[in-house]
């Protein structure tokens, strides 16, 4: 039972990590031009939290101690407000390699907070593998850069995504001993309506700019796919994954996203195969694969 867990585990955060490989494309094409970052996220929660909380209706009724609604609100503000509302301004104003390079060093975060919170083993293995991972991560994502040209960066954009970072590192070493306690879509539920309340008074002004009678039918096809697929979905294999792999193990697989997105742009001819895609790939395969072996040697 054990093996079949953790393999789902592992197959979840596969599939979320396709779901973000689509997310920053289809993002760009909504934000902020049509709508406002902040505002975004509040419409990302908005369709999100009431999904969480119907499913936990209709399949999930379990209830929280009163003990452990500090601990939620608290996932709630690295989780959903610090991490989306971080993520979604930096993005628009910063360059995508910074963002890029920026958000990868998210794993090394993750591996010294959960040291910190949970007193969570730095092993050998494990810290080898997620700086192999970050090794290929990087080679991908600078060659990449190097062949587009690339955008200026920006100082404060560079400051969010690098918060963005932290505050998703940290969402994921707190978020560990309530999934041994409780159902994923108990935990989000919950954690999204601390969002909501969070996000409402900082994006209402932004979404109450909208011109919706200007969306054609790609624009609504982004915004669903961004509210159910990248935040409902996502989310729910992320957190799910906790209940059997360790936070650094679900954060190192970040490292998948440029590969996956590379292979979804060479799949549509819009990128060419050059020696560095694959030997990235290997790297970061081999670096998640052994930051998800089990620890023996401490450092």
């Amino acid at each position: 039972m054990a093996v079949n867990k953790t393999l789902a585990a592992h197959l979840a955060l596969l599939a979320a990590m396709c779901i973000y490989a689509l997310s920053f494309s289809l993002i760009k094409e909504v934000s902020p031009v049509h709508i406002g970052p902040l505002g975004f996220v509040l419409l990302r929660v908005s369709g999100a939290m009431p999904l969480f909380w119907l499913t936990g209706r209709l399949f999930i009724r379990e209830k929280v101690d009163r003990s452990d609604l500090p601990r939620l609100f608290l996932l709630a503000v690295f989780g959903v407000a610090l991490n989306q509302c971080m993520f979604m301004s930096g993005m628009s104003l910063t360059a995508p390699i910074s963002g890029a390079i920026i958000m990868v060093t998210s794993p090394l975060l993750v591996l010294v907070i959960g040291s910190l919170l949970i007193k969570e083993r730095i092993t050998l293995l494990r810290f080898s593998g997620i700086v192999l991972g970050l090794g290929g991560a990087a080679l991908l994502v600078l060659t990449r850069h190097q062949e587009a040209g690339g955008n200026a960066d920006n100082p404060l954009g560079d400051l969010f995504i690098f918060i963005n970072a932290l505050s998703w590192g940290t969402y994921l070493v707190l978020v560990k001993p309530l999934m041994k306690k409780y159902h994923t879509i108990t935990v989000l539920k919950w954690v999204f309506l601390f969002g909501w309340i969070l996000v409402l008074p900082i994006g209402i002004w932004q979404l109450q700019d909208v011109v919706w009678g200007t969306f054609t039918t790609r624009l609504w096809f982004d915004v669903l796919f961004i509210v159910f697929g990248i935040t409902f979905i996502a989310y729910l294999l992320n957190t799910y994954a906790l209940a059997a792999l360790s936070p650094a193990v679900v954060s190192a697989y970040i490292y998948l996203q440029p590969v996956m997105a590379a292979a979804i742009a060479l799949y549509l001819g819009k990128d060419t195969l050059t020696w560095e895609k694959p030997v990235s790939a290997g790297l970061i395969f081999l670096g998640v694969w052994l930051a998800s072996r089990t620890p023996r040697t401490q450092i």
